[in-house]
């Protein structure tokens, strides 16, 4: 897959739109070469187990990523999304 600075843009759209919406422990924005799907990636930390919220489901799909499985630790939602 090529990384272009619109999937950039993309992942960082949909970063802010979360942070934005809900109540984070963090938000990461992962360049290709770092990323373990080779792609520009959203990795966030919610404080919750309860599931990924529905207002960042709503976030990734306004930025047209798609959400990797990815299992919840503890008392934390991990979420990962790819361009």
């Amino acid at each position: 897959m090529s990384c272009t600075v619109e999937e950039r843009k993309q992942v960082r759209r949909a970063a802010r739109g979360i942070r934005d919406c809900v109540p984070t422990v963090a938000v990461d924005v992962v360049a290709p070469n770092a990323s373990q799907y080779d792609a520009w990636t959203l990795d966030a930390v919610l404080p919750d187990a309860e599931g990924v919220p529905p207002e960042v489901l709503r976030e990734l799909a306004l930025a047209g990523l798609t959400l990797q499985p990815t299992p919840s630790q503890a008392e934390y939602q991990h979420v990962t999304a790819t361009v």
